[in-house]
């Protein structure tokens, strides 16, 4: 169970990050060039964040089954161990608590402007945050 837990975890951040990526992306073109606020921006900004909550759901009971998570708290002092016990977790919720935040920021507002713009903020700095906790040597 562990193993297809993590694969499918991995597999699943491939897709998560990629509609991430493009909703930002959509997010600055849409601030930049002045367009108008569609029901396609809402949609790709709504698959990012439905793909990072599950991202996260995965993540979470991954890391109450996996011997590098919760169990390894106490071995503060390997890098490794550190980001897959902690950082890794911690940062990313704290990254999909801001994307949380800027979908339901942008729901209050009604300027087109202004919703991309919360969109460029908050998806942009959780995909930040998300990029620096990765453990990269893992991954690949």
């Amino acid at each position: 169970m562990y193993e297809f837990l993590q694969k499918f975890h991995s597999g699943w951040a491939y897709l998560a990050l990629l509609v991430l990526v493009v909703a930002v992306i959509n997010s600055f073109i849409g601030m930049f060039s002045k367009k108008e606020f569609t029901s396609k921006d809402r949609k790709i900004a709504l698959f990012a964040l439905i793909g990072t909550h599950t991202q996260l759901l995965l993540g979470l009971i991954l890391y109450f089954v996996s011997p590098l998570g919760l169990a390894s708290l106490g071995q503060m002092s390997d890098k490794a161990l550190r980001l897959t016990s902690l950082e890794h977790p911690l940062i990313n919720i704290i990254a999909i608590t801001l994307i949380t935040i800027g979908w339901s920021k942008h729901k209050k507002l009604t300027a087109s402007e202004s919703k991309f713009k919360t969109f460029s903020i908050f998806y942009g700095l959780g995909l930040l945050l998300i990029l620096s906790r990765i453990p990269w040597k893992m991954w690949f």
